[in-house]
């Protein structure tokens, strides 16, 4: 990858909104290397990659165009042991540095502060405290991040753009295989032998935090098994 301005600090924000917008247009059709590489090459070290660890195509792919890409994760405090044991995993066998964003506070001071178990009685807040505010703190070295989003994951993200503008944020979102159907991620696993969240074989179609999601039935959206029951489908980080 060549050095780019993006490196020497950080652009205004109309400038990247502008950036975006043509972004979005120019590479609706392209492949997620390409993608990633227009990023890589635009933002320099001012880009990295968000992964929640259900698996790491994303960031598989990023670090084939740029070897030692930035992967952020938000470590909850609430995540299965698998989730954490797949971010380990990446850590130790990828060219990518990991980065764990924590919250303010810790479970307990949470449970100290709102009472236990606030992700059952107001889990809007509960996502934005262990989330959301991470997040916001997470990226402000950086101008554009890339996420996993997929257009066919529910009809809430149906119609994501493959480059946007995240105006919470002010800052540029990539989504490079948002294209793609699970048939192109399985396929991408398979030929490149990317790690997967171990908790996908045992009927989590999407994984979150431990106490917010179930295994999903057979005919169920992938996200259907996220905050069940509560009318609840996204954590914010993406609204």
């Amino acid at each position: 990858m060549t050095s780019t301005t993006a490196d020497a600090g950080h652009r205004p924000a109309e400038e990247l909104e502008s950036l975006a917008l043509r972004a979005g247009r120019d590479l609706e059709d392209a492949s997620p290397q390409e993608v990633l590489r227009w990023a890589a090459e635009t933002f320099g070290r001012r880009f990295c990659v968000t992964s929640s660890m259900e698996d790491a195509v994303v960031a598989h792919l990023a670090s084939s165009v740029f070897p030692g890409v930035d992967v952020v994760f938000l470590d909850t405090g609430y995540h299965f042991p698998e989730t954490i044991g797949t971010r380990d995993a990446v850590a130790a066998v990828m060219p990518v540095n990991v980065i764990t964003l924590t919250p303010r506070q810790t479970v307990a001071e949470q449970d100290a502060e709102h009472g236990p178990k606030l992700h059952d009685r107001d889990p809007d807040l509960c996502c934005a405290l262990r989330k959301v505010e991470p997040l916001q703190r997470g990226l402000a070295g950086y101008d554009a991040w890339a996420t996993g989003l997929r257009r066919d994951e529910s009809p809430t993200r149906a119609n994501t753009p493959v480059v946007g503008w995240d105006p919470k944020r002010r800052k540029v979102k990539v989504a490079p295989i948002a294209r793609w159907t699970q048939d192109d991620v399985d396929a991408y696993v398979a030929e490149h032998g990317v790690l997967l969240n171990p908790l996908l074989w045992d009927g989590y179609a999407s994984v979150g935090c431990a106490p917010c999601t179930r295994r999903v039935a057979d005919g169920e959206d992938a996200r259907a098994g996220r905050w069940a029951g509560t009318g609840k489908t996204e954590c914010g980080l993406h609204t």
